[in-house]
């Protein structure tokens, strides 16, 4: 392959040139697309994703004034780090969607709708409903706030700080570390902070009926709470909607920090 592109380049000059910064930035963009959220649903036809990554790719080579390929470095080696540096962006926004997940999650358990279980086919994996739907939620939310910009903002700007034809990814450049550490470490306190209200009301819930079981024994107070927990809870989520709203969309604006 090597001897191939050098080949190539000797005999035109100008097409290797272009054609090898496109592929590379196109091997960026497919990593992207792999880990972005949104870009990486199974909902989305992989024709579609693969005309959407050609299509910038057309756009921001340009926009690269690529020179010559170096000399001596291998092009398989350059589309791997791209590769690598697009997922890298890709996946650090994935976390996020990741803790509203974990929130769903929470609540899902504590409904005790754990039997309800779906085939998720963005993952190829068993799903609780309600982590479904709070996760669609949250990438409506995600999209409403401008995460589309700020994803394609930190892909171009990767291009400014790791270079297409660079050997080393600088990931102390590309990447706000210390804010990186400081938010996927809280990842399971913003999923309790969204499932809070509805850990709390069942939580209150036990104990009411807890108390009933000592003064009334002849109740039976694990069949009530099968049926009294589902229904509290939904009622609780409809209430607190527009509130987990604004959460989530205030843990989304924090995320534009990173990059």
């Amino acid at each position: 392959m090597d001897y191939i592109v050098s080949q190539i380049s000797v005999m035109f000059p100008e097409f290797a040139r272009w054609f090898s910064a496109g592929f590379i930035v196109f091997a960026r963009l497919l990593g992207f697309i792999r880990f972005a959220p949104v870009f990486n649903r199974k909902e989305i036809a992989g024709i579609v994703k693969l005309a959407f990554a050609f299509i910038l790719t057309v756009m921001i080579t340009p926009m690269l004034k690529p020179a010559m390929p170096p000399a001596g470095i291998s092009p398989l080696l350059l589309l791997v780090l791209n590769f690598a540096a697009g997922a890298i962006i890709g996946y650090i926004a994935q976390l996020f969607i990741q803790a509203i997940e974990a929130g769903g999650d929470m609540i899902n358990t504590q409904m005790g709708l754990s039997s309800a279980m779906v085939m998720d086919p963005s993952t190829n994996a068993q799903t609780s409903i309600l982590s479904r739907v709070i996760t669609l939620l949250g990438l409506l939310i995600f999209i409403e706030v401008g995460g589309f910009y700020w994803l394609i903002n930190a892909l171009i700007r990767s291009f400014e700080l790791f270079p297409i034809y660079s050997v080393t990814i600088p990931l102390e450049k590309i990447i706000n570390l210390e804010y990186l550490v400081t938010t996927t470490s809280n990842v399971l306190y913003i999923g309790l902070q969204i499932a809070s209200p509805v850990l709390l009301a069942t939580l209150g819930q036990d104990i009411i009926l807890g108390v009933i079981s000592k003064t009334a024994p002849q109740v039976n107070v694990f069949q009530l709470s099968f049926l009294f927990k589902p229904v509290f809870g939904a009622a609780i989520m409809i209430w607190i909607l527009p509130m987990l709203v604004n959460v989530i969309s205030d843990f989304f604006l924090s995320f534009s920090n990173i990059y």
